[in-house]
């Protein structure tokens, strides 16, 4: 029998012990990441730059600078956020309007989506995701009446301000988070009666409406047609993935990285995973994935406090939807919007906001008072 400072003393170890399975995880993919992206990028780097090493370089600068965040980040009180939330948000929002404005943002290939800083390049709708999840969290802390107008008029003002850019994968992911956050906050059913339907028009006609759009949607239901032109990049990942077979082609030797297949390094960087390690890396790579979530999903159900729990649960609903959307677009099941994979695409904005958002849930695990999800579903339910 253990006595009973025994028993404190072993709830205090419990309590102030991050997860060892998300930061090995995280960190392990960010590696891996690196690695797949020399694979993907030193022969298009060599012909553009000279230097088969930049891409490499440049990810690994931003690993070692994510990490050491991801790192403070697990040692500051995650309730920090509750106060800081407003102006987090504020901040974000005055990235996206400066991504407009002459000499600050970053206009490439018809899209305002960067600012320069003269020393750094960064995506503001990448720090736009974790300052909403920040303030949805704090906002949805406490029950309050009559809150619909207001959600509907900061989803409409943030949301907007992406499809401007444009940025419809951003848009769409931005617009799930808000949603979804809003039902775990316990709104009433009804009003998601009136939200999904009037959401999924919006999207619609907004896909319907925009020819490159309208043309990834049609090359989606229809990969044969055009296949030099709207289905060419759609075509060259089910290339890729056939090249690859059950055991693949083998570390290097990607035929596709060879120019073929856009967007190698960043979005469609699982299509040369699939080519070199095939069948048999890509499923293991999904189930390290699949545990990585559950992970993140068993913080925030035992987080101690409802904002805990709102926050861990933005957090794991940004990871599931950006290794959703890009998994899927990868097999073809869904059409492709741009959304880099979590931890391996080539990019310091996207890699530097998810290491910081796993330093938040990191804090949280420190006050997880269990050590796994356990049996009982009704544990979630009682969380909303």
């Amino acid at each position: 029998m253990f006595s009973k400072h025994t028993q404190v003393n072993t709830l205090r170890q419990e309590k102030h012990r991050i997860d060892i399975v998300i930061l090995v995880i995280v960190i392990g993919l960010a590696l891996f990441g690196i690695l797949m992206i020399f694979e993907a990028s030193n022969v298009n780097a060599f012909h553009e730059l000279g230097d088969k090493y930049h891409y490499i370089r440049e990810q690994f600068t931003w690993f070692l600078l994510s990490v050491s965040a991801m790192i403070a980040l697990s040692y500051v009180p995650y309730k920090t956020y509750y106060r800081l939330s407003v102006p987090i948000l504020i901040g974000a929002l005055v990235t996206l309007f400066a991504v407009f404005v002459p000499g600050i943002g970053v206009k490439t290939y018809g899209a305002h989506r960067w600012i320069n800083l003269g020393f750094v390049n960064f995506q503001p709708s990448e720090i736009t995701k974790l300052a909403l999840i920040f303030y949805l969290s704090s906002w949805f802390s406490s029950r309050e009446r009559q809150r619909l107008l207001a959600f509907l008029l900061l989803l409409g003002m943030i949301v907007g301000l992406v499809v401007l850019q444009p940025d419809l994968g951003t848009a769409v992911i931005l617009c799930l988070i808000f949603i979804i956050m809003y039902f775990l906050s316990g709104a009433p059913l009804w009003q998601f009666g009136f939200l999904i339907p009037v959401v999924t028009t919006i999207g619609l006609l907004l896909s319907v409406l925009s020819p490159y759009r309208f043309s990834r949607v049609t090359t989606f239901l229809n990969p044969q047609q055009d296949p030099l032109g709207s289905s060419y990049h759609l075509r060259q990942i089910l290339i890729s993935f056939g090249s690859g077979g059950l055991w693949g082609v083998g570390l290097g030797a990607s035929r596709q990285k060879y120019q073929f297949l856009p967007e190698a390094t960043t979005d469609s960087i699982f299509a040369i995973i699939g080519e070199e390690m095939g069948f048999v890396g890509t499923a293991l790579l999904m189930i390290i994935y699949f545990i990585f979530l559950m992970r993140l999903l068993k913080i925030a159900i035992h987080a101690p406090d409802k904002f805990g729990f709102l926050l861990g649960s933005g957090i794991f609903v940004y990871f599931a939807l950006q290794t959703i959307i890009n998994l899927g677009a990868m097999v073809a099941v869904l059409p492709l919007t741009g959304v880099p994979l979590p931890f391996l695409s080539y990019g310091g904005s996207h890699l530097f906001i998810s290491m910081l958002a796993i330093g938040v849930q990191l804090n949280i695990s420190r006050n997880s008072k269990s050590s796994w999800i356990g049996s009982n579903p009704a544990v979630l339910l009682k969380r909303i």
